[in-house]
Parts: structure tokens; sequence; C-alpha cells
């Protein structure tokens, strides 16, 4: 009999708790290992082949610590490096092994929300500048419009606990104009961040009514139970104590600071060593 195995969570950071506190409540009878590579984050503003390559090397970690299902629950990473793994470098890593991410669940869902065809995205600078999400929107729902904005801001604005003082008005504000200009029309919103469901009560307040805002985590997590359903052979050998463990490869004691920010309880990680 194979072994079992937890659900691998990668992130370049913390953002990607949101996505594993989805999980975890939609599937709380699986076994998890999250992993933030917040000595080398953030990953946004790094080429596409630095994406690629720390990104293979936190999935080659998950493989050798036995996870055989790996999510990469950060925008960045899916958008630059996932095609490449999932082409490239799966193949020669062993049968059964599994790497997805949070970009097709978001794309091939998103236009059944919009009724008027017009999407916004709001996300990092990485992940707009990278494309994907609207070339992967465009093949699942050709003619939608869509329309991004990069958000410079938002992600510190978390990390450093500002998400709900008045001073991250400014920023929310003032980026949702920048967008709503670019088209009015706009009846969808995703947010491309996994950082950015913390800043919903202010998005919501400076969006038009009757504009529907999606977030990733339920959207991801709908999927993945969705993929086990219809992939018995993986999910019959996760194994299911209801744990989870943390892993970061900076300072846990900074990881676990801010950790409780996304998952609403304290962690306890564990320092891991990457090669630069």
């Amino acid at each position: 009999m194979k072994k079992k195995f937890p659900i691998g969570v990668f992130d370049s950071g913390v953002g990607g708790l949101t996505i594993l506190k989805e999980f975890r409540e939609q599937m709380p009878e699986y076994d998890y290992v999250y992993l933030g590579d917040n000595a080398r984050a953030p990953y946004g503003t790094r080429s596409f082949e630095t994406v690629y390559r720390y990104t293979l090397q936190c999935v080659q970690w998950f493989f050798v610590q036995g996870c055989e299902l790996v999510i990469l629950a950060c925008n960045t990473a899916s958008a630059k490096a996932l095609r490449n793994i999932q082409q490239h470098d799966l193949p020669g890593m062993g049968k059964g092994k599994r790497v997805l991410g949070v970009l097709r669940p978001t794309t091939e869902t998103i236009g059944l929300h919009t009724k008027n065809g017009h999407i916004g995205i709001l996300a990092t600078p990485g992940t707009v500048n990278s494309n994907s999400y609207v070339v992967e929107m465009q093949k699942f729902f050709p003619g939608i419009q869509v329309s991004q904005h990069a958000c410079p801001m938002w992600v510190p604005l978390v990390e450093n606990r500002e998400y709900s003082n008045p001073g991250a008005d400014y920023f929310i504000q003032k980026d949702i104009e920048i967008l709503l200009k670019k088209d009015p029309a706009i009846d969808t919103l995703l947010l491309g961040c996994t950082h950015y469901p913390l800043l919903l009560k202010k998005i919501e307040s400076y969006l038009p009514k009757g504009i529907k805002i999606i977030s990733q985590g339920p959207v991801v997590a709908d999927k993945l139970e969705d993929y086990l359903k219809r992939h018995e052979e993986i999910e019959s050998r996760i194994s299911t104590r209801g744990t989870c463990k943390f892993f970061t490869t900076d300072s846990p004691e900074d990881f676990d600071a801010h950790a409780d920010i996304f998952l609403g309880e304290k962690v306890n990680s564990e320092h891991v060593n990457l090669v630069s």
C-alpha cells in the first residue's frame, strides 16, 4: 500500500494563508503543509526566470517532504512558473506528482459571474505585468472585456497591519477609481492577490453598488474539492488527520507574527533552508 501524504500549499510569503484557510474550512479532514518563501519575497517584482527557479526549488522541497500534490497559492508563481513546471519538470519527477495553481480555477469561472462581460482585476504589479489573467480569461470566455490595475501599496498595508486603519483608504479609493476610469462598465471585480481579502470591507465601501467582488480562496477551494472527487487515485492517498504544519525560509518568529492576520489563529512555524 502506498504511503499517504499531506497536501502542500506554497506561497512566496504569507498571503497564501488565505487560500489555506479556505481549504481547511471546506476540507478539514486533510493534512496540510504550508511553505512561505519569505526570505525571497516578494516575487512580484522578479523576472520570470527567477520566479520559476525559486518556485521549482520550493516544489522540489515539498516532494522531498512526501507531498505529492502541491498547490501554488501564489498568483505570481502561478502566472510565471506553473506552466513550465507542469510541462518541463514534472514528467521527470516521478509518476503521480501534481502541481496546481490558483490562476486557472479563477479564470475558468470568473466569466460566469459577469452579466455584461466587463471584468476588472486588482492585483500586484507582477501579476498585472504577466497579463496571464487576461489571456486565460479570454480563452475560457472569448469576447469579455478585461481591465487591470496594479496596486503596489496594498500588500504592505496588510502586512503592516494597516488594512483596517484610515491610512489605507487613500490608496484603496485611488486604485479603484483608476480601474473604473479604464472601464466604467465593470460589473465583476477579481481580487487577484491573496492579501486583498483582508481589505474587503474598505474595497466594498469605495465600489459602486452592483459590482460583484470575487475572492480567490472560496473559488480555489471549490475547485480543489472537485478535482479530488474526480481523481480518486490522488484523493485516496491524502492523509486525513486534520493536521497542518507551517514552514518558512525566513524568521519563524516574523512568520508567526503575520500568520494570525490571515488565519485568525496562532501558529508555530519552522525554518527551512533553501539554496538561493
